[in-house]
């Protein structure tokens, strides 16, 4: 299935933000495992990830790939897929990174990026998982979207979607979002 969504950066930054300034230690693994949960809450009960990111299947499971991008650019061992010097910008005045992993914010998140239905499903993840272990949280996030994928693959939106109680409701969404509209 090709994948619906298209991440938007600006999004992007703002929860991983919001991740870090509500969780005590925001690692890149934690983020990525409760922006993972979130999303899946979110396209089960909302039909959509929350960034539009795509996720791939790494060793200690699922990794959202544009988050993970903006992280390691900001500790400079990756450049961002949108190379404009206004997207370093931004990434750079947001936070910073230390010890390797370990994400300091450098201002608040911007609310006014997210939906009520975002920020639902975030704050679910965060309270639901913020203080699991790496270990807890790597065993979760080994579900079956995650073992159908490769290694470094992407997991693909269907397999994601298959993982959830309203499974082929949401496969038919992801196929066709706006039935009844001329191609």
């Amino acid at each position: 299935m090709n994948y619906p969504f298209k991440f938007n950066l600006d999004k992007g930054i703002e929860a991983i933000l919001y991740i870090t300034q509500n969780v005590h230690d925001p690692t890149f693994h934690r983020i990525s495992k409760i922006m993972y949960f979130a999303d899946i809450k979110h396209l089960e009960k909302y039909g959509r990830f929350i960034c539009g990111d795509s996720y791939v299947a790494m060793k200690h499971g699922p990794v959202p790939s544009e988050i993970y991008d903006i992280l390691k650019s900001v500790r400079a061992d990756a450049v961002l897929s949108f190379k404009s010097d206004e997207a370093v910008k931004k990434v750079q005045s947001a936070f910073s990174v230390q010890e390797q992993y370990e994400v300091k914010q450098l201002r608040e998140a911007n609310l006014d990026f997210f939906s009520e239905s975002d920020l639902e499903c975030l704050n679910y993840s965060i309270e639901n998982y913020r203080n699991l272990s790496f270990d807890e949280l790597t065993e979760l996030s080994h579900d079956k979207a995650w073992k159908a994928a490769n290694e470094n693959d992407f997991i693909e939106i269907d397999q994601i979607a298959r993982t959830l109680n309203n499974a082929e409701e949401l496969i038919s969404h992801l196929q066709d979002q706006h039935p009844g509209e001329a191609l």
